[in-house]
């Protein structure tokens, strides 16, 4: 049985009566544990498939299982308590809270959670400490640069110990050597079991993943392996 996998899944919005089909037929399967990468150019399907993977919006058409269940049959209520438990979420805006404290915004995805308050401390500190912000615990957002924000916004994501890890464009607000530190952390965390969903536009982010997956005009162009790719460009080189 397959993490993730979805038959002809569709998304259409409409606005003022006008319908834009952001989503057509995509068809994937992700198995646990892999790092798959989704690019695109701007308005390719990127964030909207990401959405719909992650729980954050239901398909017009298609089918999506999620561990072998069909999720257009599950509540609201129910879908909420897997994303919660089962998806960990890292947006390119870091979306933390400014004057908060790095443990403050770390923490606060426990409060939604099903953990006991006992364990709270424990589990924000040792996902602080997996990003290597130890020496910032008592710091506010504000404070951090772009790099460390992100890093913070791992470790939130990290925090209930979900499997599966959405990453949508993480570093797309961060210099070149942030951002090569943040796909360092994500690969790590695949290969300590964790599965990577990263929605990027940027070629050197999406070789850290072992698959990618290009979109556009909302619809799979192609699929590689990212082995089969750098091979390819050592032989061409």
């Amino acid at each position: 049985m397959s993490l993730i996998h979805t038959v002809r899944l569709s998304k259409t919005y409409q606005d003022n009566g006008v319908a834009t089909e952001a989503l057509a037929e995509v068809s994937v399967t992700i198995e646990a544990g892999e790092f798959v990468a989704v690019m695109g150019p701007s308005g390719s399907g990127k964030s909207t498939l990401l959405h719909l993977l992650g729980f954050l919006d239901r398909e017009s058409k298609g089918e999506y299982r999620f561990e072998g269940e069909r999720l257009s049959l599950l509540t609201e209520e129910k879908l909420a308590e897997i994303r919660n438990r089962k998806f960990g979420f890292v947006f390119q805006s870091f979306n933390l809270l400014p004057h908060a404290s790095v443990f403050e915004n770390v923490l606060l995805p426990l409060y939604y959670s099903n953990v006991e308050e006992t364990a709270w401390r424990e589990k924000t500190e040792r996902a602080i400490e997996a990003v290597q912000l130890s020496h910032r615990r008592d710091y506010p957002a504000v404070k951090l640069s772009g790099g460390e924000k992100q890093r913070v916004a791992i470790a939130r994501a990290l925090v209930c110990e979900p499997p599966v890890i959405f990453a949508d464009e993480p570093t797309g607000n961060l210099d070149s050597k942030s951002g090569q530190a943040i796909m360092e952390i994500l690969e790590r965390l695949n290969q300590e079991g964790k599965t990577i969903i990263l929605i990027t536009h940027e070629t050197y982010t999406a070789k850290h993943a072992s698959r990618i997956i290009h979109l556009k005009d909302g619809a799979i162009e192609r699929e590689e392996k990212v082995e089969q790719r750098r091979n390819a460009e050592r032989f061409v080189k």
